[in-house]
């Protein structure tokens, strides 16, 4: 459940207001098979984009004003551009991709245009840009910054599944069944969840994979006028730029992985990955508690008797939810969705830990927020496609498919690997199991001879790509290709930690070419 930079911004508003307040054998396997692109492409490659000034963020997009102008006055501009449904039928229908773009402040020194995928995958890259502006001004200075909506995601022919009110319904299931009646429910709800995916997505629903959406990345390198693909790409995102390395090796120019998917994890294994992530994440915030004394709020005096009255406050949830926001209640589901979700940076470490203490009182408003922010849910109650588009790409790439049954045999596993998010990220297991489209593969290729260089920069602390993934992604990139940074801190991603070190080392490789040493570590 990786975060986007949209839904880190809508989190730091909506706790502040609080606070305030009190698949087929589709055509991604097709396409698959060809690792350049058909003749037909080139029509769709010679495609002007019309560029205009940014509207609002749709919906879908998760809504809110317009991107403010960027240091100087610079306007954000906003563009859309067409790519083949099926890139085996390049003449047949096609689909519309919104991109967003800030020009390069020195043209006399501009190396082209770079691309940015900040994760999800669901996450919009047209508002995620924006939010995370400031971080990236410096490589302005010789880039013109892209990002884009991928297909199924914001403004790119959204995947939606459900209205507003049944998605509050929805995710105030419980997901974590305790008993037959209870599994009967869930199961339940994730058909009629997945057939609202199919309904509403109609005929796109197979081409949303992440082979396509790497091939629209090689498309719009073209449309962009630009020889190398030059990209950086944020959880979700290396995984794509894998996948897009792999088919294009020739065509990858100054390439940054950061926050690393494991290329090798197939869908139990990444599960079994980010309960130990996230329970790793959560001994830190304990032990970071414990460390304060007093000054913690939390009752205990280990490691193991806080996050024991956390195992207790979510088990007295499960019994009976208690007042959330307006007339929603917190439910044990919401409560450790929002738990995971404030693991993702330490910064809100602080709202975790007043979450946990109020709703030991009676109050689970803040730790709605935080699963709110994580379900892409406003507070005007609309939500973002972030979780739909979520599912629709995760489950057309891949193959596994559990029945809750099966997952139910594995609860004993993930339970060793986290007592707190065990049982919720192995019941997860079964999410796909409705799912209409089969998936594409066991586990994503990435294998990318003749490359040039990827940094690819792993946390040691990072709860939802946890950090062996960054070994695993450079070995499966190959010898010469992947470059591995290791960042000894917290939360999740690096480069936007505030690491001096991390910066410098980005910096010195996409402006400068300057490749830092494979095993660079920065503390």
């Amino acid at each position: 459940m990786p975060i986007s930079a949209a839904q880190r911004a809508a989190l730091l508003t909506a706790t502040a207001l609080l606070l305030t307040a009190g698949c087929s054998d589709d055509g991604d396997k097709e396409a698959a098979a060809e690792s350049s692109g058909p003749v037909g492409l080139d029509a769709l490659a010679a495609q002007k984009l019309e560029w205009s000034p940014c509207l609002p963020p749709s919906p879908a997009e998760g809504g809110g004003p317009a991107p403010s102008p960027l240091p100087g006055g610079a306007p954000w501009e906003c563009s859309f551009m067409k790519a083949p449904l099926d890139y085996a039928k390049p003449d047949g229908d096609t689909v519309e991709l919104a991109l967003i773009r800030a020009k390069a402040r020195d043209t006399n020194k501009r190396i082209g245009s770079l691309v940015f995928n900040f994760g999800g995958p669901g996450g919009s890259g047209v508002t995620g840009l924006p939010s995370f502006a400031a971080d990236f001004e410096g490589l302005r200075s010789r880039y013109d910054l892209v990002s884009f909506d991928p297909r199924g995601v914001g403004r790119s022919e959204p995947v939606e599944c459900a209205t507003d009110k049944e998605l509050d319904a929805y995710y105030a299931l419980d997901f974590t069944p305790d008993d037959a009646a209870e599994e009967r429910t869930l199961a339940a709800a994730q058909r009629t969840y997945a057939n609202g995916c199919e309904r509403n997505a109609g005929p796109h629903l197979p081409y949303v994979g992440t082979e396509n959406a790497a091939r629209d990345m090689d498309l719009m390198r073209r449309v962009l006028g630009d020889d190398k693909l030059h990209y950086f790409g944020i959880s979700y995102g290396t995984e794509l730029g894998g996948v897009y390395a792999h088919l294009f090796p020739k065509n990858v120019g100054r390439a940054v992985f950061d926050a690393v998917v494991d290329p090798t994890a197939g869908v139990e294994a990444g599960a079994l990955g980010q309960a130990r992530g996230f329970q790793l994440a959560l001994d830190n915030f304990a032990k970071d508690c414990v460390d304060r004394g007093d000054k913690c709020v939390l009752p205990g005096s280990s490691v193991a008797e806080i996050e024991g009255f956390i195992t207790d406050l979510l088990a007295e949830l499960d019994k009976k939810p208690i007042p959330g926001i307006g007339d929603r209640m917190l439910t044990q589901t919401q409560a450790t969705n929002g738990i995971a979700q404030a693991l993702y940076s330490k910064e809100f470490w602080p709202y975790l830990e007043q979450g946990l203490d109020e709703a030991d009182g009676g109050n689970g408003g803040l730790l709605l927020a935080l699963s709110d922010s994580m379900n892409g849910r406003s507070q005007n109650g609309s939500y973002s496609n972030i979780q739909a588009a979520n599912a629709a790409i995760n489950c057309v790439d891949f193959k596994e498919r559990f029945t809750l049954g099966q997952a139910k045999e594995r609860l004993p596993e993930f339970r060793r690997a986290s007592p707190v998010f065990g049982d919720f990220m192995g019941w997860a297991l079964a999410s796909c199991a409705p799912w209409p489209v089969p998936g594409t593969w066991d586990h994503p290729d990435v294998s990318a001879p003749g490359s040039a260089p990827i940094l690819v920069i792993g946390n040691t602390g990072d709860p939802a790509t946890p950090y062996a993934g960054t070994r695993s992604m450079v070995e499966a990139l190959g010898p010469g290709v992947g470059v591995e940074v290791t960042y000894k801190g917290q939360g999740h991603g690096s480069y936007n930690s505030g690491n001096r070190c991390v910066k410098a080392a980005t910096d010195a490789y996409l402006l400068e070419g300057k490749v830092p040493a494979s095993g660079t570590v920065c503390q």
